[in-house]
């Protein structure tokens, strides 16, 4: 078994309709943690390096504020997400 890889989310990122399919599914959670594991893979997937250079966060602060349990400002979220070039939107 140990020629088996572990799955990892982000490794089928791989397309903008998928990422927000993904999120949206991840967002109904009552559980925060699975919304936040959600943006880490997405983050993981888009280039953690990357967003956070595009957030202004340091690469450990990005970890560690999408670490399961974590309870990070709504401002690190919402910077994230944009970082991510995600927009949350709310329906009726």
């Amino acid at each position: 078994m140990s020629g088996l890889k572990q799955f990892d989310a982000a490794d089928y990122l791989d397309s903008d309709e998928m990422i927000a399919e993904y999120l949206s599914v991840a967002l109904e959670d009552e559980n925060p943690d699975v919304f936040l594991a959600a943006v880490s893979d997405v983050a993981k997937a888009r280039g953690m390096t990357a967003i956070a250079n595009s957030t202004g966060l340091g690469r450990e602060s990005l970890y560690k504020a999408l670490t399961p349990g974590a309870k990070p400002r709504y401002e690190t979220i919402i910077k994230v997400l944009h970082g991510l070039g995600v927009k949350l939107t709310v329906q009726l």
